[in-house]
């Protein structure tokens, strides 16, 4: 991983899978770091254990005028990472318009919601990194990921989208795709996953 040193990055979904593990690498190679999650406490637990200065930023990022209220923590900030992800098994024979609406309402929205207040303030300063953890399933249906699958296809076209936008400015947008990774969302498959990785591994 290459010197994060003086850079300062918002990491969403920073408690778990992905997220956690990256922050612990960006962390280890200088960054310091705002951690956004719903859990305060396990936040807090987390940050008391990386190298580096972070910041605790607990927010439900499914509501709006919570995310609002943190624009004064996001100054000076150099980058943003979306992680945050929600996933439940869903053939259409289990159809369940509840957990439907909320991986929407997580990976989708909420990643809309995180970059209402974000996007302002690399315009302003025209500089930043914004990256958004994807899927491949986001590129072609599986069975069983009716919520998960439409979400992120939806996330990979918000990030295409912002890329070809904002190509004459020095924000530089950027769409991460890992395969099957090893979390508590994978952990409610039932099915053999191929190549799964590790969160460490994906981090990379």
């Amino acid at each position: 991983m290459k010197d994060w040193s003086k850079k300062r990055y918002w990491i969403v979904g920073a408690s778990a899978g992905i997220g956690l593990a990256l922050a612990k690498k960006m962390s280890e190679a200088g960054a310091s770091l705002i951690l956004t999650a719903r859990n305060e406490a396990r936040l807090k637990e987390i940050a008391s254990t990386l190298p580096n200065e972070a910041e605790v930023l607990p927010m439900d990022i499914t509501d709006l005028n919570a995310v609002r209220k943190s624009v004064k923590s996001l100054k000076n900030v150099d980058g943003f990472v979306f992680c945050a992800g929600e996933y439940w098994p869903m053939p259409a024979q289990n159809w369940d318009i509840k957990k439907l609406k909320s991986m929407i309402d997580v990976n989708l929205i909420g990643a809309l919601h995180t970059l209402d207040v974000i996007l302002p303030v690399f315009m302003k300063k025209n500089s930043g990194h914004l990256v958004f953890t994807g899927s491949l399933v986001g590129y072609r249906g599986l069975p069983g990921a009716l919520g998960y699958g439409s979400s992120k296809a939806a996330l990979v076209n918000l990030g295409e989208t912002l890329r070809y936008d904002l190509k004459d400015t020095a924000i530089k947008v950027q769409l991460i795709n890992p395969g099957f990774v090893k979390t508590r969302l994978t952990d409610k498959n039932k099915f053999k996953m191929l190549q799964i990785m590790s969160p460490e591994v994906a981090a990379e």
